[in-house]
């Protein structure tokens, strides 16, 4: 499949790129079951160009992440030279900035122009590029010219044969290294039959590659068919979508799997690349089909965690397992790492740290040494602020004190442990004790908070919580008292609550 270190479009059998089924755990297991080449899901170049290139060490893989911190693209080593990227593009300069962000970690770019959704085609992509081959032209000579890995594209048929026929002839022009070509024109769906003379045709007509695409249906259903809808079409290599969606061991030369197998196969390359639940739920429903309403689906389908899918598979072990050699990784790294470097990003001091329960007595907490010496200093209680990132449900905090802001760049999977961990950078910064054991008595907390004292079922964060709403109440009142004193005032001065843990 590799010559000259550049990856072969001839003679092989391909993942098709799926809107929400193309992503990592879907591709790696149809390289295991014997795909040739896997393409990943149609991204956007809009969304894609503003995302940053990040080297995920817990997963050992490359993430392209948006700026509201959404992993729009994950890959890894073990696909490096079988995965095309796939974009949805009407901007030739734009396309090139894309695939210049990714090229050094895929094997080929691609370029939809045969998909009929409104989504695509709305903005000129997909099969909207079909009439207008100017721009067709531009774009892939623009990437041909512009990247070092190999270019190719894939359309939908145009009404006669004869247009189909120019316009793979054009785009051959342009330097492509393949063309994927469904049979079917814009505007049909699945249940229209697959026109194989026009692939036919195309094949005879030009000297590249011609994938064909587009018999799942009717044509494609086991393995031994594959083949066979490769010399119907006189197509050099076959790419496969709904047929691989569906049981993706049609790529096996040995013969399908039964279901249950493949569907936990998936879920195991989900599992171990921490793959959105709610995405890899869409895929096993999508493998289910008329079995959704089976009692295995619908336990699938009431799954809101990848913990509970794998409940529904009998994977709870090999869950647990994972998740605590990802949490093994998290660890190392934090230790080998340089915690007290700093980093300013913008107005916000940030560190890499996180918050350990164990390192600090039950009844001490960052949060409330940061509380009591702003109150020693007379300050304004500590502000916090919390976010969410969406891919994993994951929190971060930053923490204001006397105008100035600090932040963990480490993220928490529970809003208390992000705010502490704000609280130990803010502290750490500053050069004020944080309570972990073995550290000097600083005073700031009095000692019937450090033994628990008087609180025996007590916890720290209950404290915080207490003197925080003390604290607050106690401000509000002052307020009022101000209020009561002041004659012909319209506005009162305004009190602005803090967050409380």
């Amino acid at each position: 499949m590799m010559a000259a270190g550049r990856l072969s479009f001839s003679n092989i059998t391909a993942l098709a790129p799926m809107v929400r089924i193309g992503t990592l755990p879907m591709r790696l297991l149809a390289l295991d079951y014997g795909a040739d080449v896997v393409y990943c899901e149609e991204l956007i170049d809009i969304k894609m160009a503003k995302c940053h290139r990040v080297v995920n060490e817990v997963l050992q893989t490359v993430d392209f992440v948006a700026p509201d911190e959404r992993v729009m693209f994950r890959t890894c080593e073990r696909e490096k030279d079988r995965v095309v990227f796939q974009m949805g593009t009407a901007d030739p300069d734009r396309a090139l900035i894309v695939a210049r962000l990714v090229e050094h970690d895929v094997a080929a770019i691609d370029v939809n122009m045969g998909c009929p959704k409104e989504y695509s085609t709305k903005g000129g992509m997909g099969a909207a590029l079909l009439s207008d081959p100017d721009k067709i032209e531009a774009i892939l000579k623009k990437l041909v010219t512009g990247v070092s890995i190999p270019v190719t594209c894939k359309i939908r048929i145009l009404t006669s044969l004869e247009e189909t026929v120019r316009l793979v002839q054009r785009i051959e022009k342009t330097g492509v290294a393949a063309v994927a070509v469904h049979g079917r024109l814009k505007e049909e769906r699945p249940r229209h039959p697959l026109h194989l003379d026009h692939i036919q045709a195309v094949a005879r007509a030009v000297s590249i590659p011609v994938i064909a695409n587009g018999g799942s249906l009717d044509l494609v259903k086991t393995n031994m068919d594959i083949e066979d809808f490769r010399k119907a079409t006189g197509a050099s290599s076959v790419m496969l979508a709904r047929a691989a969606m569906w049981n993706a061991s049609v790529f096996r030369d040995q013969g399908p799997l039964p279901l249950e197998t493949v569907m936990e196969d998936y879920l195991k390359h989900a599992i171990r690349y921490n793959n959105h639940a709610f995405n890899t739920k869409y895929c096993l429903c999508q493998m289910l089909r008329e079995k959704v309403e089976s009692p295995l689906g619908k336990q699938v389908q009431a799954a809101q965690s990848s913990a509970e899918l794998s409940e529904a598979l009998g994977l709870q072990e090999f869950y647990q397992q994972t998740q605590d050699q990802l949490q093994a990784k998290r660890d190392a790294l934090q230790t080998s790492s340089r915690p007290e470097t700093l980093v300013m990003d913008g107005d916000v001091t940030t560190m890499a740290v996180r918050f350990e329960r164990r390192e600090y007595p039950p009844h001490i907490t960052p949060k409330m040494f940061l509380l009591e010496w702003s109150r020693k200093e007379k300050l304004e209680q500590p502000l916090y602020e919390m976010v969410q990132r969406s891919q994993d449900r994951s929190f971060q905090s930053t923490v204001t004190v006397e105008g100035k802001r600090y932040r963990s760049t480490l993220w928490e999977k529970s809003k208390k442990f992000a705010e502490q961990a704000a609280a130990v950078v803010c502290l750490r910064v500053l050069g004020i004790p944080e309570g972990r054991i073995g550290e000097e008595d600083s005073g700031l907390v009095c000692k019937r908070k450090r033994e628990g004292e008087g609180k025996p079922n007590g916890t720290a964060e209950e404290e915080e919580e207490g003197s925080n709403k003390r604290h607050v109440f106690e401000t509000q009142q002052e307020t009022d008292d101000k209020k009561k004193k002041s004659v012909g005032m319209e506005n009162g001065e305004r009190h602005k609550q803090p967050m409380t843990s």
